[in-house]
């Protein structure tokens, strides 16, 4: 019987699927062991969502216009034309109504791997048709991998013969 609850449990990842499984007058399974099975917090089970606040959606608004009037402005920018209007709110609110409503500041990424001139370049010196065998030739990269708040850089030493990753960092 809890193997046939837990199977049709199994198809559900979402939290609001996964709180329609559970079941209040199950006689076999309490409510406790049934969010066990499922993965699911007893906390979770019991949440009510609150209504969004009349102000809140007023702010959101008026968020939505001024970025539709200026896409290139960020947090920081929509804080100062909302305190012109008169509406006091922190940057860390803005950026949560955002983030909320999917907005997006507009601006030119960091161009990290620009090349160089053609007299900066270095030719490969290591011919690879005469690389018969692991580990005779490793070659290394760096790489840059933006975050939502910072970046990583990457290293990797790769033997040429197998493609292999002998090792890597993070950083």
């Amino acid at each position: 019987m809890e193997l046939e609850w837990l199977k049709k449990s199994l198809s559900c990842s979402d939290a609001r699927e996964l709180r329609k499984l559970v079941d209040h007058d199950h006689p076999e399974f309490n409510i406790g062991r049934q969010c066990a099975l499922l993965s699911l917090p007893r906390s979770t089970l019991y949440y009510q969502p609150t209504a969004v606040r009349e102000s809140t959606l007023r702010i959101m608004a008026r968020i939505d216009a001024l970025y539709l009037e200026d896409p290139c402005s960020g947090s920081r920018r929509l804080v100062d034309y909302l305190a012109r209007e008169g509406i006091p709110i922190s940057r860390d609110r803005v950026r949560n109504l955002m983030r909320r409503t999917g907005l997006r500041a507009i601006y030119q990424k960091p161009r990290t791997t620009v090349p160089g001139k053609p007299s900066e370049r270095f030719p490969c010196l290591v011919d690879l048709k005469q690389v018969t065998r692991v580990d005779q030739v490793w070659a290394t990269d760096i790489t840059y991998i933006p975050l939502q708040k910072g970046f990583l850089y990457l290293v990797a030493i790769v033997d040429l013969f197998s493609r292999d990753v002998r090792s890597w960092k993070l950083s």
